[in-house]
Order: C-alpha cells, then structure tokens, then sequence
C-alpha cells in the first residue's frame, strides 16, 4: 500500500513569514520519508473542521507548483480540486503544465465544491448541487478530449470551448491519473467508474460498501473494476508508544491492513496540524516499509498508479 500525505494548515506558531520554509521542510521530509504523494486541501478559506475561517490557507495549485521545484519523486494533486473554482480549459492548462515541469508527477484530484462561505466571500459562483455534479462532469469530459490531444470544439450546457488545444501534453500518457473524490452513491462513484483512473474515499463504517456501490456501478457502464486506484482518505494520530489517544505504528498498520484487504491501494493520511516534522519522520522510519508490503485483496486491485 502506498501512502500519501494531505496537508491542511499553515498556522505554525512562527507566523505566516515562516510557512514557505516550513512546507519546504514538510515536503521534503515526506518524499525522504517514502510519502508516495504530497496532497494539500484546495480551499479559500481554513474550513470549519479544522479551524476558524481566519487561519492561513495557500491556493493550491500554486503550493503544488511550489513543491514541484524543491522535490523529484513525490507526486503532487489536490485532494481534491473545487470545480468551481477554475474554468476547466485553464485547469487543463494548470494540471498540464505542472505534469510537464515536474517530469510527469501531476495527479488531477477533483469534486464537486461545496464551501459556499468561501464562494460567496471571494466573489466565486456557487451554482445548486445538481449544477455543480453537471459541472463536473463536462469537465471530467473536456479534459479527456483535451488530454486526447484533440482540437474539435466542445459543447455542452454549462461549459463551450471553440478550440480544445493542449500543448505541451503532460508528459504522462495517456494523461495523468484522475482521481474523483467523494462517496456519493448515485452521482460521485458513478462519475469515477464513467470517467476516473482513482476514488477517493473517506475512512468509516461503510467503506466496504462504498467499493461495492463502485463495482456495480463500472458492471453497469461496463468498465473494469480493476482499473481504478481505491484510496482511501484516514484521519489518525499516531506516536511512537501509541499513548495519549494517539494510535503506535503497529496498531496503524493493522488499520491499514485492513484497508488494504478490502483492495485500497493507497491510503492518504491527515495528521494533527500544525504538522510537525517528527511525525513524517516517524512515518518513514516505522509505518511507510511495513504498508508497502501490504498486498490488497483480490476484490480490488490498486489499479493503475
């Protein structure tokens, strides 16, 4: 199992001066560590669950072009992009060029948006769900057509674009991977089986099921389940005595095994922020060896990488 590192807060007590060197530090520390992906959060604004609207938060698709030129290995997507925010033919542009200049590291992580404080603070349109899921579908659409290479227009209710030109193309082929986060049952795990390379979904209860929804799904648009990348997004404290609440790492392995026996191949882990460099170190030297050696079922294999 590979594992990914997601990152939510800048609120480092040495103030915002300090949060480049900071990520610098934290991103680097991971790709040394094993962290297969580096996977910042794409908001405007801090979100409720993780502190007041106040705290400092970075445009991600700058962050992710930022740690493009410090790093060499890990690979770098949002976990995962608000379609709102961008118009799909610039955010084709965007994950382009960032594949390009990283040497083929970009991963397109999309959604469906749905922080209207921060839309309706910063002047971003906010349409009804159901637009948002229209949306998002053209544009699962239109970068298809434009990482295909093709030029044709593109016409659909919501988005028209006269020339789909993308030059340079990523350097991945056929594109790089697409990941559609969320485990909507009628709408979002459809969209991954029709148009994904990766889900993403969140740790709990009905995970399982979730890959099953997923299964019949691609059974019903006739694509195969194997394909897709499972990940799985898993909120965990961890220390090295496993004291204080937190989990130790033989006890986050066998929370990963287990993901992994359901057929997860990658697992993208939320520590507690502000994070510290002692915890990705930990990561490194106790957890990330062990979850590589972990095989998923033969219910789901990890997919394409």
């Amino acid at each position: 199992m590979r594992l990914g590192l997601h990152l939510t807060r800048f609120n480092w007590p040495d103030g915002d001066a300090a949060i480049g060197s900071r990520v610098v530090e934290l991103v680097k520390r991971a790709e040394d560590a094993g962290f297969d992906g580096f996977w910042p959060m794409d908001h405007l604004y801090q979100i409720g669950l993780n502190g007041p609207p106040e705290e400092p938060m970075l445009e991600g698709y700058t962050l992710l072009a930022f740690a493009a030129g410090f790093t060499t290995r890990i690979k770098l997507g949002l976990l995962v992009t608000g379609v709102t925010y961008r118009h799909p033919g610039m955010l084709v542009k965007t994950v382009s060029t960032l594949d390009v200049l990283s040497g083929g590291r970009a991963y397109l992580g999309i959604g469906a948006a749905w922080n209207e404080r921060e839309h309706r603070g910063l002047g971003v349109p906010f349409p009804p769900l159901a637009e948002r899921f229209e949306r998002l579908e053209e544009t699962l659409q239109i970068f298809h057509q434009m990482w295909n290479g093709g030029v044709e227009p593109f016409t659909g209710r919501h988005y028209q674009l006269a020339e789909t030109l993308c030059r340079p193309l990523p350097l991945q082929q056929p594109h790089p991977p697409i990941m559609v986060g969320g485990g909507g049952e009628r709408k979002t795990l459809r969209l991954v089986a029709k148009y994904a390379d990766a889900c993403n979904i969140f740790d709990g209860p009905e995970v399982a099921h979730k890959l099953d929804v997923l299964k019949a799904h691609c059974q019903d648009v006739g694509r195969p389940y194997e394909e897709i990348t499972k990940t799985v997004s898993v909120r965990i404290a961890v220390s090295r005595d496993g004291g204080h609440n937190t989990h130790s790492p033989a006890e986050t392995i066998d929370h990963l095994g287990r993901l992994a026996g359901l057929g997860f191949g990658q697992a993208i882990v939320m520590l507690p922020e502000p994070l510290s460099a002692s915890v990705v170190d930990l990561f490194g030297e106790r957890i990330v060896p062990e979850a590589a050696k972990l095989a998923t079922a033969g219910r789901a294999s990890s997919g394409r990488h």
